[in-house]
């Protein structure tokens, strides 16, 4: 597995299930889900760098985002590609060090260039067919967390990583 550095993630299908839900008051409500919040501190624990490039602009993504302190985010987008080459250059990256998850044909571009490309289990067909990996989760619902861990156990000690998030550096393992 290449050696990693930043994790570009889509919303819709991918940190949620895909579902909106726009209320009479025309807020719109999403579903995120806990563990996945959880796999992307992880992430950032281990050193990796977070990115949100999605199609739509939601208040509750800006509030997700800032919760979970991820790096850079970019809303309203609607070519990815030209964003993610753009965010490449300012962080002095390669697409062999990006991994990126999207789930429906917009993210086709992205999937195909980055180094490491992902699906959740709910993804369209061709985007399952078009990606490195396919999740056992479906968006919304684990697949960023699972994402997460085998690309940790690739390139960390994943126990030991674990271990020092939640006792702290100078703990040793019993």
């Amino acid at each position: 597995m290449k050696k990693i550095k930043l994790i570009v993630l889509d919303v819709d299908g991918v940190l949620t299930d895909g579902s909106l839900y726009i209320g009479s008051n025309q807020v719109e409500y999403k579903r995120f889900n806990t563990q996945d919040g959880m796999g992307i501190t992880l992430a950032h624990y281990a050193g990796l760098k977070t990115a949100i490039i999605t199609g739509r602009k939601s208040e509750a993504v800006t509030k997700r985002a800032a919760e979970l302190k991820i790096n850079y985010v970019y809303q309203g987008i609607s070519n990815k590609l030209e964003v993610l080459s753009e965010l490449l250059i300012e962080l002095g990256l390669t697409v062999d060090e990006i991994c990126y998850m999207g789930d429906d044909i917009n993210d086709l571009p992205i999937l195909k260039t980055v180094g490491i490309s992902f699906a959740p289990d709910n993804a369209v067909e061709l985007v399952k067919e078009s990606v490195d990996n396919v999740t056992k989760h479906s968006g919304g619902n684990g697949a960023v967390r699972e994402m997460i861990e085998v690309i940790l156990q690739q390139q960390t000690n994943f126990e030991e990583l674990v271990h020092e998030f939640i006792y702290g550096k100078n703990k040793v393992i019993q």
